[in-house]
């Protein structure tokens, strides 16, 4: 007798943590040589893109827990690699940004990712990526409406 339930082998949503899995073991993988974690990665990505953001919004941009991001920054920051401003422009958080080795270690590490990524969409036809990234917004969109703002959605990031 089977249970009533998701079909596993036409689950998009099992299928997307296949994929996520995957992406996640493989930048693992490019990154270890260079003494980074995806986490590190990340932060240092974002505050390459968006200087001076705070603790705050990098945990938010990198789906990581305030307290997780203050660990992952004071890391950083003790290798060299991110300094915190030593005036605030306003209220208490200390904008963060790259130090040149900081900026340094990024580009080899962003080399590294692209070529993972440059790897994984090659699986399918170029023509199809920009439909894809169009559906893949479409799914996190209908999840965070049906969530609500309560469930801590994404809506109001810097940009």
């Amino acid at each position: 007798m089977t249970q009533p339930g998701i079909d596993v082998t036409r689950s998009v949503g099992l299928a997307l943590k296949r994929a996520v899995t995957s992406l996640r073991t493989a930048m693992d993988d490019v990154l270890r040589p260079l003494g980074l974690t995806v986490s590190q990665y990340a932060c240092l990505e974002q505050l390459a893109q968006r200087p001076g953001l705070s603790a705050a919004a990098l945990a938010r941009l990198t789906f990581v827990t305030r307290q997780s991001a203050h660990t992952l920054l004071q890391g950083l920051e003790e290798r060299g690699l991110l300094e915190r401003s030593a005036d605030p422009p306003s209220g208490r958080a200390l904008p963060l940004q790259l130090t040149s080795t900081g900026a340094a270690l990024l580009r080899s590490a962003s080399t590294a990712v692209a070529a993972v990524e440059t790897h994984m969409v090659s699986a399918i036809d170029a023509n199809r990526v920009d439909q894809l990234l169009v559906d893949l917004d479409a799914f996190a969109s209908a999840l965070d409406q049906e969530a609500g703002p309560a469930s801590g959605a994404q809506d109001e990031l810097p940009q």
